[in-house]
């Protein structure tokens, strides 16, 4: 049995134990579950671990920082024969992923800036001087990151590309390569992280409200 196959069954029973439900439409990239609590649906994020330490996701980037912004969190544990449930509110998570984000932030700034810095001479120096350039070049330069549909979308001429649109999917190649380095392999949130927070193991569905309804009351308490 895979890891992921196993993640997959123990994060359904987490559903069923804790009363969430997951939203079927948004397929694997959508939210793992939501509670529904007091007329509105909270997102949880669901993970997983027999080793102590837990996995995140692959190529950790910007967009796991904002997909995860006000997220609540559920930890299943599965150690030395042990089952235990840690619940992460929104609070008790943002400092591992701001760790995480000012880790990577400066090299998306990069990835920003030097893109900006290519010019037309580059572009030249890639594909050579034409007045128009055909799809077959932007395919070099960009590969198989767009679909056909969306290369033909970005044809400014008749028959394909100005250099000017050209050095456009030149300078996107080039922040796509530089993202794509940025980003981080699989960080883990260590085992110590949670050393301090409350073990749910009787009572699910029931302690969990407790903890999300406290989480609430102490936010609201502190904004107003």
């Amino acid at each position: 049995m895979t890891s992921s196959f196993q993640d997959d069954i123990r994060e359904n029973a987490m559903r069923q134990l804790f009363d969430l439900r997951k939203d079927e439409t948004e397929g694997r990239s959508g939210i793992d579950a939501y509670l529904e609590f007091e007329g509105r649906l909270i997102p949880f994020e669901l993970k997983t671990t027999s080793k102590g330490s837990v996995t995140t996701v692959r190529d950790f980037g910007l967009e796991h920082i904002k997909k995860w912004e006000g997220k609540h969190w559920l930890f299943g544990f599965f150690i030395d024969g042990r089952e235990y449930y840690k619940y992460g509110t929104p609070k008790m998570m943002q400092p591992w992923i701001e760790r995480k984000s000012d880790y990577i932030r400066r090299d998306f700034m990069l990835a920003e800036i030097a893109p900006s810095k290519l010019t037309l001479e580059e572009m030249y120096d890639l594909l050579g001087i034409k007045e128009i350039y055909t799809y077959e070049d932007a395919r070099k330069i960009h590969k198989m990151q767009y679909k056909k549909s969306k290369y033909l979308e970005l044809q400014d001429l008749e028959d394909g590309y100005s250099p000017h649109r050209m050095l456009e999917i030149v300078k996107n190649r080039a922040r796509y390569l530089i993202q794509r380095g940025s980003t981080l392999n699989n960080p883990h949130i260590p085992f110590k992280y949670f050393s301090n927070w409350i073990e749910i193991t009787e009572n699910h569905a029931v302690l969990l409200r407790e903890l999300v309804a406290t989480y609430f009351r102490e936010f609201n308490e502190s904004a107003s």
